[in-house]
């Protein structure tokens, strides 16, 4: 056997992390979905306003990204593993302890508790995977993922059909435990990537441990590249989330579409979202990071005015589907495209933080499509959305080289600390995994 064909081949303690974080972004996507499909009867129950309940969705968001933030920077300090586990235990039990609130501040300060676990969860597991996956299937790896997240929202659909109209809202909070404790079993006994110890373990030796922030702003390029995808973060979440948050009303009140038929047409695009993101990856590891991150931004840009202008209530299911395949489908290389940008020592730290500065753009576009829907319509608001995926999927290709570390290298994670001010080694340099050889 060959060294290509050594370092291609994935081994037993791959596979599991694979089927473990692929289980965490389900279990990720379930938790983050419950409130939205519980908070009607939340609201009639608890007697909110729409601007109080609504509300509530943007603590869970305010979560996301303090405990995103935070995630990652711990992944770095003590392990990617670690992180993961403590942060599906805490918002598994924060979510199940919904069940019980009786006052509005009690949801409150729960599903904080919660969005900071799933924020966390979703940027550490990215890191993770990274790190154990071949350059050669990464993207496909991680696009898969992303898939699992949506599919998490399908699960969420389908558990709150079956048990919201028998046994209440607090019985769907308490039913979503079960998913959490089986990713903690599957996350029970698993290990850092090497990449990652070797790295940790040249930190320690050097007797310098510098705050992560400082490494990352004191090199010029990484400062750079770690810029450019705050501001392509903020322009991808600002598109994705002003549709997702929008979608079910525009349905129903732009295009007339009863509630059953309009819960049905979004678990279509969320399921074929799912294949887009999957689908997203592998052509990554085909053709490259940039191509199709540029084309699915520009695709997205396209085919957001186009269902708008044509959409009806008899096409609408085929329109979302097509939606589901290419809006999502930045997602489905926005892991690995991300995850390769920086250094190991720095990694969870770099990523993390700058798919959260991203929140601001998930928080700020419902804002943006409420204000215009009372000057015009939501589904003129959501036409607008195109603009910033167009802006989305130009930053990357053109600012920012693919490609520049690769994860799964223990080599280059040594180096890395032993060359520069904190290890970020010339470009020319970077050594990927060798081809198959056969």
């Amino acid at each position: 056997m060959s060294v290509g064909d050594s370092r291609e081949k994935m081994d037993l303690a791959t596979k599991r992390i694979i089927i473990a974080m692929f289980m965490a972004m389900i279990v990720d996507g379930i938790n983050l979905q419950l409130l939205s499909l519980a908070l009607p009867s939340i609201m009639i129950e608890l007697k909110l306003s729409n601007l109080v309940g609504g509300a509530l969705g943007a603590w869970s968001l305010a979560g996301m990204g303090v405990g995103g933030i935070l995630g990652g920077w711990l992944s770095d300090r003590v392990g990617r593993v670690r992180v993961c586990f403590f942060c599906v235990v805490m918002f598994s039990i924060a979510t199940g302890c919904v069940a019980f609130c009786n006052t509005y501040w009690q949801i409150v300060f729960f599903r904080f508790v919660a969005g900071a676990g799933i924020g966390a969860v979703y940027g550490v597991c990215m890191t993770l995977i990274s790190e154990y996956i071949p350059t050669k299937w990464r993207a496909t790896a991680l696009g898969a993922m992303q898939g699992g997240w949506s599919l998490g929202y399908v699960v969420a659909g389908i558990m709150s059909s079956f048990i919201q109209p028998a046994y209440g809202w607090r019985a769907l909070f308490l039913a979503s435990i079960a998913p959490g404790a089986i990713s903690v079993v599957l996350l029970l006994g698993l290990k850092d990537a090497p990449s990652f110890l070797a790295s940790r373990n040249a930190v320690r030796q050097s007797g310098v441990q510098k705050n992560e922030y400082a490494k990352m702003w004191a090199d010029k390029s990484v400062r750079y590249t770690f810029i450019a995808w705050c501001f392509a973060s903020i322009a991808l979440q600002f598109g994705y989330y002003g549709a997702n948050t929008w979608l079910p009303s525009y349905l129903a009140k732009d295009l007339g579409v009863n509630l059953k038929n309009a819960g049905w047409f979004v678990a279509a695009a969320y399921g074929a979202m799912v294949l887009g993101k999957a689908g997203a990856g592998y052509l990554g590891d085909q053709f490259g990071r940039r191509v199709v991150w540029l084309f699915a931004g520009i695709g997205s840009a396209v085919v957001m005015p186009v269902i708008v202008h044509y959409a009806t209530p008899t096409d609408i299911g085929l329109l979302l589907i097509l939606f589901g395949l290419i809006c999502g489908a930045p997602y489905g290389v926005n892991g690995a495209y991300m995850s390769e940008s920086f250094p190991t020592a720095i990694r969870g730290t770099c990523l993390s933080t700058a798919h959260n500065i991203g929140r601001l753009g998930a928080m700020s576009a419902p804002l943006m499509i409420g204000a215009v829907s009372a000057q015009y319509s939501i589904g003129f608001g959501i036409a607008l959305l195109g603009i910033a995926y167009l802006i989305c999927g130009l930053i990357p290709p053109i600012f920012i080289r693919e490609k520049i570390f690769d994860p799964k290298s223990v080599e280059e994670s040594v180096h890395q600390e032993a060359g520069t001010s904190f290890g970020v080694i010339p470009s020319h340099e970077v050594k990927f995994d060798p081809p198959v050889t056969r």
